[in-house]
């Protein structure tokens, strides 16, 4: 896929030289460490993300020396996004350590953050536009590869928080992580023994999904990256763990980092998801049983460690047994 180059600023104070009002975002909802500043250019008001290595542990933990959001700026592939997505970054430059991403004020769009379900329209179009996604990239090749699937699986392992203590870093998810695993083994020992060692080691895992079809992921939609722009498009924020891999490992983390706030069964999305990308072209016939038996193994192996903290309860029951469907596929491999 040829893709269109975009320019960036030659440095940070070329790409900020405009702005005005600047003022620190001290109740940002985002737990990466990165920076945020709130600023005007030309009186629209703008949001300015610093990420680098020292700050961001999203980024130590992805393996990214170059932040991802600015390698996708670099290779033109946010600006080849299907035109229902509405991507913010407006302009980036490089830093010493990382990067700066100049985005439109968009936050009277996001999903607001409470613990109440979104209503089903808006769970559906989200849905549907991740099919979108998906379809226009599908069977992407080396231009979508940035952050690779195993370092994804290894995001939210015991290797993150055994580094980030290492290291002396005092953020938040890590540390949970750190309890969480642990805490999974006491609470859900079945699933405790079919996703601890792939949460150490997910090679197993990779080289299974890599003989289904690939294309570019987000990687963490979420819905506090979420949102919806007045002209029906879906706001995509926070381009941290991005790359090239199967299109259900969006849908697993979509199905478990939510899964208190879905209007409707992990089933139900799942067939919905199924019938959008359907209808963009995609035929699934032929893999879909085996990735999604895979994914959904991968969104424990992900998320045990948070879904421990509710203790065994239906949730964690739901996981456990797509982990112990997954583990019976990658065992026939």
């Amino acid at each position: 896929m040829a893709l269109p180059t975009a320019a960036e600023a030659a440095s940070v104070a070329e790409l900020l030289a405009a702005a005005t009002d600047r003022e620190p975002i001290l109740d940002a909802a985002g737990k990466s460490g990165a920076r945020l500043e709130r600023v005007r250019i030309d009186g629209v008001p703008h949001v300015v993300k610093y990420v680098d290595l020292d700050s961001d542990w999203t980024m130590r933990t992805a393996g990214c020396l170059v932040p991802a959001a600015l390698q996708l700026w670099r290779r033109g592939v946010l600006a080849c996004l299907p035109d229902c997505i509405d991507q913010p970054i407006v302009g980036v430059a490089a830093s010493e350590r990382g990067a700066a991403l100049l985005m439109r004020d968009v936050g009277d769009m996001l999903v607001p953050v409470c613990d109440d379900p979104i209503d089903l329209p808006t769970h559906r179009q989200f849905l549907a536009h991740m099919a979108a996604v998906h379809a226009a990239f599908w069977d992407a090749g080396p231009e979508c590869d940035v952050v690779p699937t195993t370092h994804r699986y290894l995001d939210l392992s015991p290797w993150l928080a055994e580094a980030e203590a290492e290291s002396g870093g005092d953020d938040l998810v890590p540390r949970l992580v750190g309890q969480g695993w642990p805490l999974l083994e006491q609470v859900a020992p079945t699933a405790a023994a079919i996703v601890t060692p792939l949460a150490w080691d997910p090679g197993p895992l990779v080289l299974a999904l890599a003989e289904t079809p690939q294309t570019f992921v987000h990687g963490n939609w979420k819905l506090d990256n979420l949102g919806v722009n007045p002209d029906g498009r879906t706001v995509l924020l926070d381009w941290e763990i991005p790359g090239r891999s199967p299109a259900l490992a969006d849908l697993a983390w979509y199905l478990a980092i939510n899964c208190r706030r879905l209007p409707e069964s992990k089933e139900a999305t799942i067939a919905a998801y199924r019938d959008a990308l359907a209808a963009a072209g995609v035929d699934t016939e032929p893999w879909w049983d085996r990735q999604l038996a895979l994914c959904l193994l991968g969104g424990l192996v992900q998320f045990g460690w948070e879904k421990a903290f509710g203790g065994y309860d239906e949730e964690l029951a739901w996981w456990e047994a797509r982990a112990v469907e997954g583990v019976a596929v990658l065992a026939s491999r």
